[in-house]
């Protein structure tokens, strides 16, 4: 058995009387006492004021979810996350978590954090074999690869590509740029690059295509997945699994082309189990500010991103996979 007071909270500690007066006059009068039972150690109340704050997530389109719900629900993640941490349940209470960072508020993203390195280190330190149990019933070694060697067939990429999308002017490739080139030559002039050669010592590049290592290092997490052959449309619906269920359709949803799966924007992974396997480049500093945000993609082939513009300037880093920019 482990203490609840194992999982420290200091936002939540500091914040809770304003956030439960807020929540109060936003209607949330049966979440508050919820709330303040599950602070007291009633388990089941941390649960009810869970399963509330998730119906008022689901009242209505997302756009029009008041904040006060989204950081409700992280509390609520947070009460039930420290019972099962209590109680032994590594598993569930990480998947509270998750869910507290997914679909709750930026206001407890702290504690939330902070909860999930407490509660991994030690899972990790408990099970340091790892998660033997999803690794069971594999057929063979080839099986273990997210995407296996297959040979580059461009006539496949047209058909995929939008009508007239290679029409414009190709973008040029350069290898090992210098930071003062990128810089003159291309981002001050507003120019895309494509570089090469700059990756290759990211343990990225081989560790991200190995099954059992994304099952050994992340799989206790729970992530978004948009389901849909187009990605940032709406026309696509996005749901929530268990990583190691997502990794286990990967390949057959990269021939079923009518609703491959994409996870994407996974900041939780990034940010606690895949971090170490990539280096920031160089070139993210060439603006002078500071990186706004790091996300990550993985989804099958005949996935499209339809053309947009982002807030902010891009550094795409391509681990493995043959896309096409255009």
């Amino acid at each position: 058995m482990y203490s609840p007071a194992a999982i420290q909270t200091p936002t939540l500690d500091s914040e809770s009387p304003a956030l439960l007066q807020s929540i109060t006059s936003h209607g949330g009068y049966a979440f508050t006492r919820m709330a303040t039972l599950a602070a007291s150690g009633d388990q089941r109340a941390a649960e009810a004021a869970c399963e509330m704050a998730w119906e008022q997530l689901h009242s209505g389109p997302w756009h029009s979810v008041l904040p006060v719900w989204r950081d409700a629900y992280s509390i609520a993640c947070l009460h039930v996350a420290k019972f099962h941490f209590s109680n032994g349940e590594f598993r569930d209470a990480l998947r509270s978590l998750d869910l507290g960072i997914i679909m709750g508020g930026p206001l407890l993203r702290k504690d939330l954090d902070s909860a999930i390195e407490v509660v991994s280190a030690v899972k990790s330190s408990q099970y340091h074999n790892g998660v033997a149990d999803d690794n069971k019933g594999r057929e063979n070694a080839g099986s273990r690869l997210l995407v296996p060697p297959r040979e580059f067939d461009k006539s496949e990429v047209l058909q995929i590509l939008p009508i007239r999308s290679l029409s414009s002017k190709i973008v040029p490739k350069r290898p090992t740029l210098s930071l003062e080139a990128f810089l003159c030559e291309y981002f001050l002039l507003g120019s895309p690059v494509i570089i090469t050669d700059c990756m290759a010592h990211w343990p990225a590049t081989t560790r991200w295509n190995d099954m059992d290592y994304l099952r050994t290092v992340a799989g206790d997490r729970t992530v978004p997945v948009e389901v849909g052959k187009i990605t940032y449309v709406q026309i696509g619906s996005k749901s929530i699994l268990h990583f190691p269920s997502f990794l286990r359709g990967f390949n057959q949803m990269a021939v079923e082309v009518r609703s491959p799966r994409i996870l994407h924007s996974t900041n939780c992974l990034i940010d606690k189990c895949l971090r170490k396997d990539i280096s920031i480049p160089e070139y993210c500093y060439a603006g002078g500010g500071e990186l706004r945000s790091m996300n990550a993609w993985f989804g099958p082939a005949g996935t499209v991103t339809p053309l947009h513009h982002d807030p902010h300037h891009n550094i795409l880093a391509q681990v493995f996979a043959c896309p096409d920019y255009s």
